[in-house]
């Protein structure tokens, strides 16, 4: 690691720790039903909540207007309401914060020159990605302040995923940085590594499809499904048949229960096969960690659906995917070239 690399690294990582606790106050966010206590995008103002009475009534009028109120809340006091709004706008602070802890130390960086061009041109992506996650976000809220009282999964989906990748992204251009010289490395082992990320990746978006469509709600039995069933009958009643595999949330737990099973065993071909290769300290630290990490997850899954998602489950299992993808990253990059 140069010595020059130094405050670019630790400005990467602090940015990769915000974007982790904001991927965790976003999940107590969703799991608290807090994120459409919000009602409106003020890029400036909306930094302040309210400090007063007046001000508190004003916020809790215009969420009245809204469906979550009128179809679900309709009970909430002002107490109530100060409870979830809480929620978003600390998930919205924190937005806001990583967008400035990367955009000026960026533009430091950039003015004193401690920065090559192929940094920058890495930098702006990560920049182009967090303005992107930040508008999935508003985009998200959007579609749940129309008719239904809830957001699209398929947008909460987006929002998270893209999340998680931006994440990824800033550790690898970290890891860039921290590792200039790389090994030569075994390509074919290199591609199982890339299969496992991706089904990881998918994995994730399934999840959060759970999480959306609150499919974690049904179905309360593991290794079956209700009735001591491995397919619940209701994993396929949509029409047409795929349906049921991106808007029926008995079907989207099934393929995530499904793809649970997959990773795992992915990651289990991963490390039988690494045993028979000459592997570097960091290499096989990397495989040890999945090994551990997937187990971890895969326990975290099964307890948050025999338990029905309670809060402390479900931030710890979406902690757990993040661990996950971390460690996932942090190998393919010590066998990348």
């Amino acid at each position: 690691m140069k010595k020059d690399n130094k405050k670019v690294i630790y400005w990467l990582l602090t940015g990769c720790v915000l974007i982790f606790i904001m991927v965790v106050v976003g999940g107590i966010t969703r799991l608290t039903d807090s994120g459409l206590s919000i009602s409106n995008y003020k890029l400036i103002t909306g930094t302040i909540p309210p400090l007063n009475n007046a001000e508190w009534e004003e916020a809790f009028n215009l969420y009245q207007q809204y469906p979550e109120f009128q179809k679900l809340h309709s009970h909430f006091t002002i107490e109530d309401f100060k409870s979830i709004y809480f929620w978003e706008w600390l998930h919205r602070l924190i937005g806001r914060v990583i967008g400035l802890v990367f955009i000026i130390p960026f533009l430091y960086f950039l003015a004193t020159k401690q920065l090559n061009k192929s940094t920058i041109k890495k930098c702006v992506v990560l920049l182009i990605l967090g303005g992107f996650q930040g508008f999935l976000g508003w985009y998200m809220v959007k579609s749940g302040l129309v008719d239904m009282p809830d957001v699209s999964h398929f947008r909460l989906a987006a929002h998270l995923t893209t999340a998680f990748l931006t994440f990824a992204a800033t550790l690898w251009v970290a890891l860039d940085l921290y590792f200039p010289n790389r090994k030569t490395i075994n390509k074919s082992f290199r591609k199982l590594i890339i299969v496992s990320y991706i089904m990881l990746i998918i994995q994730i978006i399934y999840g959060a499809f759970v999480a959306g469509l609150k499919a974690g709600l049904l179905h309360n039995h593991w290794p079956l499904m209700n009735d001591n069933k491995l397919i619940h009958h209701t994993v396929y009643v949509l029409d047409p048949f795929y349906k049921n595999f991106i808007e029926n949330p008995s079907g989207i737990q099934f393929v995530h229960r499904t793809l649970a099973y997959l990773v795992v065993i992915s990651i289990l071909v991963l490390w039988f096969k690494s045993r028979k290769l000459t592997l570097t300290t960091l290499q096989s630290k990397g495989i040890n960690t999945l090994l551990v990490l997937v187990g971890v997850q895969f326990l975290l899954g099964v307890l948050t659906i025999i338990y029905a998602v309670p809060l402390w489950l479900g931030v710890a299992h979406q902690i757990g995917a993040f661990f996950l993808l971390s460690a996932m990253t942090f190998t393919l990059h010590r066998f990348s070239k």
